[in-house]
């Protein structure tokens, strides 16, 4: 009986303060701080990584879509502006116009436009800085992190518009297009980590609600402008984090039914993507095909741990399909085979640590000792203190 209790007290506790979780389970969560708190060794050593990383940031200078170099076409550099990393001048054309793609080869000048490295580097420092709050209560760490925040989505004078017109252009072809919008996955977990400030001094319900209805505005772009109606359409990968962020937005803001419908609807996608053997052939054919295989099922278990706050199971869809796709993929991801397909660029196994830790959870089968191959790093103590159950 005292153990119920406990266990009510801890979920009650974890619902009042982290309601629009999308991605994280908030008992796991609450529970893990209650062991820290207590002393217990592994989450004091997996909470000092966090804090070690999260001091480094406390000195950071706020970054904004205002800092780069460059503006779009719209003259204004509060919207978001990237170029598309795979194509390249023409070199038989003497203004290089229209652009050329050369799949899996990057064009250095992409870095000349920093809002998706800043937007990454946002993601970043909330995630330790609001980890770091959440678990010691220290207001010096959710004063920065709304320090940062602010200036990304708030301050009229440096706040990004909720939109991407302008993301992944291609000069001679266009000003912007759909497939930009994979570029806003961090977003997804940027809300979670905004969730984890809930009840510091410095982080008022102002800026959360400022922040939501930024995001409010950026799902309604999303759902009816061209670029996102188009990358609706993707049946790659595209399509994948399209889903996921449309679900997890969804939740972010309340609105639980659009997610349980984007859910439910994006079973159709798991039809296409990944056959009988756990294939997935659209990534597969990208020249690297493991990165991209291991991209799109990350989405996917994005995808079904929204549906788990929904009441939609994707875990089991035809016959288990996510389980097919990363028993598939394990192997080639651990080099215990030889892979056949390309690969053009050295492939990160720290990616798959993530996957294996929530498929133990889910699945029968060996997938927490197969995780043990994939060296230590502060990423995989991270992903242990987020989604390791056991």
């Amino acid at each position: 009986m005292k153990f119920i209790f406990i266990v009510l007290l801890l979920f009650s506790r974890a619902f009042a303060q982290d309601t629009n979780l999308s991605l994280l389970n908030p008992i796991l969560l609450a529970s893990k701080r209650n062991a820290y708190k207590n002393g217990d060794v592994q989450l004091v050593k997996q909470v000092q990584m966090v804090l070690k990383n999260a001091d480094k940031f406390l000195s950071v200078n706020p970054e904004s879509v205002m800092d780069k170099a460059l503006s779009p076409t719209s003259k204004s550099k509060h919207d978001y502006m990237s170029m598309a990393p795979y194509w390249w001048p023409d070199t038989t054309k003497q203004d290089g116009l229209p652009y050329i793609r050369k799949d899996g080869v990057r064009n250095p000048i992409i870095k000349k436009i920093t809002d998706h490295e800043f937007l990454g580097n946002l993601e970043n420092r909330c995630k330790f800085l609001s980890l770091a709050y959440y678990f010691t209560s220290e207001e010096k760490y959710a004063d920065k992190a709304q320090q940062l925040l602010n200036v990304w989505f708030l301050n009229p004078a440096t706040k990004m518009n909720p939109n991407l017109d302008y993301a992944q252009a291609i000069p001679g072809r266009n000003d912007g297009r759909g497939n930009g919008i994979i570029e806003s996955r961090a977003l997804v977990n940027i809300a979670d980590w905004v969730c984890l400030l809930n009840g510091a001094k410095s982080f008022t319900n102002s800026d959360k609600d400022g922040i939501k209805a930024w995001y409010k505005d950026y799902l309604n772009w999303m759902l009816t402008s061209k670029n996102g109606i188009e990358e609706s359409k993707s049946k790659n990968n595209h399509g994948t984090h399209y889903d996921a962020q449309i679900a997890s937005f969804s939740i972010f803001i309340g609105d639980f039914e659009l997610a349980k419908n984007i859910v439910t609807a994006a079973k159709k996608r798991i039809d296409i993507q990944i056959d009988s053997n756990g294939k997935q052939p659209l990534e597969l054919e990208r020249t690297n095909a493991y990165s991209y295989s291991t991209m799109n099922l990350d989405g996917w278990f994005n995808l079904a741990m929204v549906g788990n706050k929904v009441g939609v199971d994707l875990w089991n869809y035809q016959a288990e399909s996510l389980k097919k796709a990363i028993n598939w993929l394990l192997p080639y991801a651990l080099e215990e085979q030889p892979r056949t397909y390309k690969q053009l660029i050295n492939y990160n196994s720290s990616e798959m640590y993530k996957l294996l830790m929530i498929a133990s959870a889910k699945y029968k089968g060996n997938y927490a000792e197969k995780s043990k191959r994939i060296p230590l790093s502060d990423k995989v103590i991270l992903t242990r203190l987020l989604y390791q159950s056991k």
